[in-house]
């Protein structure tokens, strides 16, 4: 299979290039892909007013040529790939999330990573396993690490699939986004990344068919964000979480803390063969995969009721917090940052019991 590739520089910063790839010129023969190439090149800066064609311009590639993340095969047909567990930085380049597929007759990706960037990587990764279609790409929450890559996607033909709740928890913070990821992980690892739209807006659980399996959707009330929605490949008892768990990077808290632990203590049934967390090693069985979130949470929701029972104010109680965390710091990468953010989510929903 051949690929179309695009030497893409910011028209801001013209010395800030990078290679994107266009997956509307998919072809069988590089004659077929040639022929369209200039056409989709031409088009796709259209619409992407920020950039402009670097030295090089288009060319079509073989799949093996394209770079492409780096997956597991986990379960027949589920492929995972396992983000750095750290915050963003230029090192990772944004890439921290956990993103997998699923194959039936058609692909499912369940989310897209940080950037375009990232979403281009997956989608080689798919084409090296397999030539069907992809047909569905499911965020399974709002946070960028997980959504921005929907756009090569949605170019390749799949439809955007999320909680119905997430196009406006997206709106809220997209303005912001856009200015502090790439000043986070650098513009050239950031060239190119769009926020996509929502074709297909999730309000309660149901049933996505790939033609030989199928996916089960399913909302979340506020948890971890205020978007959330897990999906199960049915055919391997596959659970991913998105973020409902994490495993090695610290939990970040941006929805409901009494929410999310509801949501730790009611395992699903039948319960999982394995788990897919958003952040850290797939697992076998779901105490394994909630246990140390569970743990994590609930000595945060402790720590910030004794702040608030002590009458201290939320400059003094988020020290608090943190100090009496630190017996639960053991394993979690980036603990004293996200717990101090954590703090203050917490302290505003538990002051109000």
């Amino acid at each position: 299979m051949f690929h179309l590739v695009l030497a893409a520089c910011l028209a801001a910063q013209p010395g800030t290039c990078d290679t994107r790839l266009l997956p509307a010129d998919e072809a069988a023969s590089r004659g077929d892909c040639e022929a369209r190439a200039e056409a989709v090149a031409r088009d796709w800066l259209t619409r992407h007013p920020d950039l402009r064609a670097g030295e090089g311009g288009a060319r079509c590639v073989e799949t093996a040529e394209l770079p492409a993340l780096t997956m597991q095969e986990v379960a027949p047909g589920v492929f995972v790939h396992q983000g750095a567990m750290d915050q963003l930085s230029p090192q990772n380049r944004g890439r921290i999330a956990n993103l997998s597929f699923v194959i039936g007759d058609s692909v499912a990706v369940i989310d897209t990573g940080e950037t375009r960037a990232e979403g281009e990587a997956l989608y080689a990764a798919i084409r090296q396993v397999t030539d069907k279609p992809v047909s569905h790409a499911i965020l399974t929450h709002m946070h960028p690490d997980h959504i921005l890559g929907a756009q090569v996607f949605s170019e390749a033909g799949a439809a955007i699939v999320a909680d119905a709740r997430l196009p406006e928890a997206v709106a809220r913070r997209a303005e912001a986004w856009m200015i502090s990821v790439p000043r986070q992980i650098g513009a050239e690892n950031f060239a190119g990344t769009r926020i996509a739209s929502v074709d297909h807006e999730v309000a309660g659980p149901e049933t996505i068919a790939l033609g030989g399996r199928d996916l089960r959707l399913v909302p979340v009330p506020p948890a971890h964000t205020d978007s959330d929605m897990t999906v199960l490949d049915l055919e391997t008892e596959t659970l991913f979480t998105g973020d409902l768990a994490f495993l090695g990077l610290t939990p970040s808290l941006d929805g409901s803390l009494q929410g999310w632990l509801d949501w730790l203590d009611h395992p699903p049934d039948p319960l999982p063969a394995l788990v897919v967390p958003g952040h850290g090693p797939v697992t076998e069985g779901w105490d394994e995969a909630v246990t140390p979130t569970r743990h994590y949470l609930s000595a945060l929701r402790d720590a910030t009721r004794d702040a608030i029972a002590r009458g201290l104010a939320l400059s003094a109680a988020i020290p608090a917090i943190v100090l009496a965390m630190r017996p639960v710091s053991e394993g979690w990468a980036d603990f004293q940052a996200v717990t101090a953010r954590n703090a203050a989510t917490a302290f505003a929903e538990l002051e109000w019991e």
